[in-house]
């Protein structure tokens, strides 16, 4: 339920703003607008204001705005008030308006999820130092060592965990070539990503991470002992470099015994003693664990405005890297996802809470601007390269030659829809075992 809901929100939002953009530009240049609708089919809701009906339609997986004298083969009376008889940059002022409103969208409401502050794990911003291994790591098989600090991926350099995480997720079961600082000495190592359901790239590679403490009970042994929320495990019994399940197999095996910590508390380093004790079958020391050292984002509004820019450049670059790689056949169609996985992911995102929702809702808005700005026949951009090239032609190109051109684009949009809900349908267990050529 949460996913359908949570689904639904963000479809109707997307496309809402989308056909906003193209209904106002419309109105504004003094084009007549017939039908504005959310969703496709049979007409559930409607009402009339003016010229226009507003309408809610069964199929929610898109909508519409209609225009007076927009298609060409229906009949037309000339008017100054219809789409045809704009200018070429008017009828490119309309069609650009809704991918331009997505793309503010998610430039507003990301601006506004970072201007809420967050706790992100500090290692995002730092270099790739290679601190674990996952149990089945391709880059350990490989060759990569604990301690070798990876400075390139296919020679582009990464400088930080970030983007080196948004580089090789693109990179399921393609070969790449890690540049590699080890001990100050260059090395390379060829690795093969392997891929999790939605075809995201993995080498089992994780930073060195300290456990922090969130969250202290009061009157329970880490308030006795002087821990305090914030403070980063560094070390505890002697094992430095702990990490958030050795710490806790380290509490339970310490009943009533002094465990040594060494903290990290506001840029010093200080001794701690704390004695676990029993609560019921549990032991422990009363504290809440991150599996990681977290920084505060707690930005104004002035920098919130300049992440955000800064966030939706990097997903921008990836959107567009991802779009490159499916025609060069670098980047796998199975990374493409379909509304299934997209309910699925915003059910995740609503139960997280309604920040994650939003910028769940901020992506997935510059994925649509984007993808509407293609030059593919049916879709916006597909309308402009056409008004474009009918401009550097300087004349109008036939109807049948328009059929063609949008008849392309529709064979290409069905082939995609097409592999979309086929991925959709092989992360569905059930579906997939029905599937035995998988």
């Amino acid at each position: 339920m949460t996913s359908t809901l949570a689904f639904v929100f963000v479809l109707g939002v997307l496309i809402f703003v989308h056909e906003l953009g193209h209904f106002l530009m419309a109105r504004r240049i003094g084009v007549r607008v017939l039908t504005f609708s959310l969703g496709f089919g049979p007409k559930l809701l409607r009402f009339t204001r003016g010229d226009t009906e507003y309408c809610v339609s069964a199929i929610p997986l898109g909508g519409y705005v209609k225009m007076a004298g927009e298609n060409p083969e229906e009949a037309r009376s000339g008017a100054s008030d219809e789409f045809l008889s704009k200018s070429k940059w008017q009828r490119f002022q309309v069609l650009v308006m809704g991918p331009v409103m997505n793309l503010a969208l998610a430039f507003v409401v990301m601006a506004l999820v970072l201007y809420q502050g967050a706790e992100v794990p500090a290692f995002g911003q730092e270099p790739v130092v290679v601190g674990a291994f996952s149990r089945d790591s391709v880059a350990k098989a490989a060759g990569v060592r604990a301690g070798d600090r990876i400075v390139s991926i296919d020679g582009k350099p990464v400088d930080t965990w970030e983007k080196f995480q948004m580089t090789i997720i693109q990179r399921a079961k393609r070969e790449v070539t890690l540049g590699i600082d080890r001990g100050g000495t260059a090395a390379e190592v060829r690795v093969v990503p392997t891929a999790d359901k939605y075809e995201i790239g993995d080498i089992g590679i994780a930073p060195v991470m300290h456990p922090q403490i969130t969250a202290v009970e009061k009157g329970e042994a880490a308030s006795q002992a002087g821990l305090r929320p914030g403070d980063v495990v560094l070390a505890a019994a002697g094992e430095r470099g702990i990490s958030h399940e050795r710490l806790v197999e380290v509490i339970k095996s310490h009943r009533d015994l002094p465990v040594p910590m060494e903290i990290k508390r506001g840029g010093g380093v200080q001794q701690i003693t704390v004695v676990p004790r029993a609560r019921g079958d549990l032991v422990k020391i009363g504290v809440t664990l991150s599996s990681w050292e977290l920084r505060s984002v707690q930005p104004g509004a002035i920098e919130a405005v300049k992440m955000s820019a800064e966030r939706n450049w990097e997903w921008a670059t990836m959107i567009v890297q991802t779009l490159g790689g499916l025609i060069t056949r670098n980047t796998s169609v199975k990374q493409l996802m379909g509304p299934v996985a997209i309910a699925q992911v915003s059910g995740s995102a609503a139960e997280a809470g309604w920040v994650e929702l939003f910028g769940l809702l901020a992506m997935i808005s510059l994925n649509l601007g984007l993808i509407n700005l293609m030059p593919v026949p049916v879709l916006d951009g597909g309308h402009i390269a056409i008004l474009a090239l009918e401009g550097l032609s300087r004349r109008d190109f036939s109807l049948k030659v328009k059929e063609k051109m949008l008849m392309v684009g529709f064979v290409l949009l069905l082939m995609l829809m097409v592999t979309v809900i086929y991925n959709d349908l092989t992360r569905v267990q059930w579906v997939e075992r029905l599937m035995p050529w998988r």
